[in-house]
């Protein structure tokens, strides 16, 4: 079973890091695809190039268990829509259950996003809930109806098309305090992993504070 999780990853963190690690854990994933969105849609481009961010993504996950660093979204042309990255992965694994990953606040998002309603018939849906978040609301539960998976066991039997709720790790960090603290020079030791901070550039942190 694939998980896959996307995001800017500018930079990618430790909270990145355990939230695919407790996915792998709980759905007992054989894999999670962490894929850098060249061009999010939805948000301003990152001030970093896509290619230092997979980078990172790739120093974050080396040494780790069943973490991928997937780079398909920087040979794209045009905006980096989840749903052409689930057609991809589908043509790849026509037979192999797929997850996608998605924080609560994405969720509630996902009428935004395009083709959303194509999803469930390429992935499973997997929500991390964080305490304080809304919960779903219409469309979104309207699309699940019907469709929760009952266990994991279930989830593993067919290839997409279920919704599972995983519990969310403990994480103390988010991507906007990252980027604040480099922007003002501050240090991000034990919130990036460390073969990440070695690898920033002059020109990194200067995108940073722009």
């Amino acid at each position: 079973m694939i998980g896959v999780f996307g995001g800017t990853f500018a930079p990618i963190h430790k909270g990145h890091l355990r939230l695919a690690m407790a996915a792998r854990n709980q759905l007992r994933l054989d894999q999670v695809r962490l894929i850098p969105a060249a061009a999010p849609p939805l948000r301003a481009a990152p001030a970093v190039p896509a290619a230092r961010r997979l980078r990172w993504v790739e120093l974050a996950v080396a040494g780790e268990r069943a973490l991928i660093a997937d780079g398909r979204e920087l040979r794209r042309a045009g905006p980096s829509f989840t749903v052409d990255t689930l057609v991809e992965l589908r043509a790849e694994h026509p037979r192999e259950p797929i997850c996608l990953l998605l924080g609560q606040d994405a969720a509630q998002r996902l009428p935004r996003w395009h083709q959303w309603r194509r999803l469930p018939e390429l992935a499973h849906l997997v929500f991390f809930h964080r305490p304080g978040v809304a919960p779903l609301r219409e469309p979104v539960t309207r699309l699940l109806r019907g469709r929760r998976a009952r266990s994991v066991a279930q989830l593993r039997a067919r290839p997409a098309g279920l919704w599972w709720r995983c519990a969310m790790p403990p994480v103390s960090v988010s991507g906007t305090e990252v980027r604040r603290r480099l922007a003002r020079g501050l240090e991000v030791k034990g919130l990036v992993p460390d073969a990440v901070i070695a690898d920033f550039t002059k020109k990194d942190l200067e995108a940073f504070a722009r």
